[in-house]
């Protein structure tokens, strides 16, 4: 029975019932927006086995990358990643005819007077990121006189706490230089330009091609002052880094130095045997006192198998300007790497271990990335490692007894636990010590490669150790100086 209440519905407004053939075409389209990935049954009566198969999540091995082939192998270590591409500037122009200026920037050029304070020009040495400022005698000239690096830094260091012996001429004048900073006066530059070893001041003008500055870091030169034309105006400093970085980075417009990169160091016979170590459980004040005499920027840090476990440096010496981290001058070589490594992980934010080595096999454009990624003058060369970790932890050496002129009292007792070499992941990472290979040497590869005549390098660094000592010596017993000749071992 029909309900009284139910209106009936308006005819004019009723839609007609769907034909068959429409509501079937209806359920096929909900169908597929509901199961999109379910086959159609409509254009055959039978599914084919691969069919069925289309729904299922396709096989890991499908999503695989191809793996790299040997000659892509070869490419990637023949030419390494560069972190920039070269720049457009270069592209397709002789190194040859570079100018000295086009690669250096004055806004990079930081300079203090020969009357700033020592603490303070380390303050702008540290800030300018550079390895050397320059010095000047008055603040309104662009013109320079000399330069304060870390190696200037390290040669004060050491006199200030009692570690150097100056010659008998200079010894009442360095007494009291020294009295008179560990009292907290102001020491100016002027009193203390002539500590460290003497980099030669080499000038040339902007104007000058890069065949110049090649010949000149290929002769063992580390840096050179570029001024004005016809004026000695500072407009920038280019360093051996510098350049390395500018030909690796544009290197494939450069096909005469480009062509050597991917030859094995064994095969270019380059680099040297005789290396300046030092064993990681000795003091660091060994190290800095090694490489104050030797005249050297950086030491291989090795253990009692000569396995390269790191490597220090003139600038790590700022580690060391805090009057907080003088306990660091008695600790080991290996514990101050340590300490290195772990302000490296706070600054940066994660962990690192720098590789500074290589071995007879790599190619020249592996160690040349390796230069550039570290910031490194030099790179170790290593063999395999010998056993280190078959015997037991190398000896800790005694703590270096320092004896600082009264009125200086350094801790009696360092915070800082001991470390044996043995201990350092470098010992397990990279080799046994057989060579080392500079950015000198590799500059003065590309010289003759190129058809120049640089002077024997050699030379330039028998006068470098030269001029380190002839105001300043530091005493080192047998036992404590390491300077190997690795090709009678």
């Amino acid at each position: 029975m029909a309900d009284p209440t139910r209106s009936s519905p308006d005819p004019s407004t009723m839609a007609s019932p769907p034909s068959r053939d429409a509501s079937r075409s209806s359920q096929i389209k909900d169908a597929s927006l509901r199961f999109n990935h379910v086959p159609s049954s409509s254009g055959t009566n039978r599914q084919s086995f691969s069919e069925n198969l289309r729904g299922i999540p396709p096989s890991p091995r499908a999503q695989r990358q191809p793996s790299l082939s040997q000659a892509a192998v070869q490419e990637l270590l023949n030419h390494p990643p560069v972190a920039k591409s070269a720049d457009p500037a270069f592209d397709g122009r002789d190194w040859r005819t570079i100018r000295v200026g086009e690669i250096v920037k004055d806004e990079e050029v930081h300079f203090v007077e020969l009357d700033t304070g020592v603490e303070h020009a380390t303050k702008i040495l540290i800030e300018s990121g550079n390895t050397a400022i320059l010095v000047r005698q008055d603040p309104t000239e662009r013109s320079a006189i000399g330069t304060f690096d870390y190696s200037d830094l390290n040669a004060y260091l050491l006199l200030v706490v009692g570690l150097a012996h100056p010659d008998v001429e200079f010894g009442s004048s360095f007494q009291e230089l020294a009295r008179k900073a560990r009292e907290g006066n102001k020491i100016p530059l002027k009193d203390v330009k002539d500590l460290g070893r003497k980099e030669p001041f080499v000038t040339l003008p902007h104007t000058l091609s890069l065949v110049h500055a090649v010949e000149i870091f290929g002769s063992g030169v580390h840096r050179i002052i570029i001024v004005e034309e016809d004026t000695t105006n500072v407009v920038g400093i280019l360093s051996q880094l510098r350049l390395l970085r500018f030909l690796w980075e544009n290197g494939r417009s450069f096909p005469a130095i480009d062509q050597l990169y991917a030859q094995y160091l064994r095969d270019l016979a380059i680099g040297s045997q005789q290396v300046i170590t030092i064993n990681g459980d000795q003091p660091l004040t060994d190290a800095l006192e090694l490489m104050n005499d030797e005249g050297i920027s950086s030491l291989a840090v090795v253990d009692n198998q000569l396995n390269v476990i790191g490597n220090i440096s003139t600038v790590d010496v700022k580690h060391l300007t805090k009057s907080s981290s003088l306990p660091l001058l008695r600790s080991s070589c290996t514990h101050f790497i340590s300490v290195i490594l772990s302000d490296r992980g706070l600054n940066e934010g994660k962990d690192s271990f720098p590789v500074f080595y290589v071995n007879p096999f790599s190619t020249l454009a592996h160690t040349v990335a390796k230069l550039v990624a570290t910031k490194s003058h030099r790179m170790w060369v290593v063999d395999a490692p010998s056993p280190a970790s078959s015997g037991p932890p190398t000896p800790a050496f005694q703590p270096a007894v320092l004896v600082p002129p009264s009125g200086v009292s350094l801790p009696t007792s360092s915070t800082a636990p001991s470390v044996s070499a043995a201990a350092m992941p470098g010992a397990r990472m990279s080799g046994r010590l057989s060579g080392v290979v500079s950015i000198t040497d590799i500059l003065n590869l590309y010289a003759r490669a190129s058809g120049l005549n640089p002077n024997d390098p050699n030379e330039t660094r028998k006068s470098r150790r030269r001029s380190s000592s002839s105001s300043m010596r530091v005493s080192l017993d047998s036992g404590r100086s390491a300077s190997i000749d690795l090709s009678r071992r």
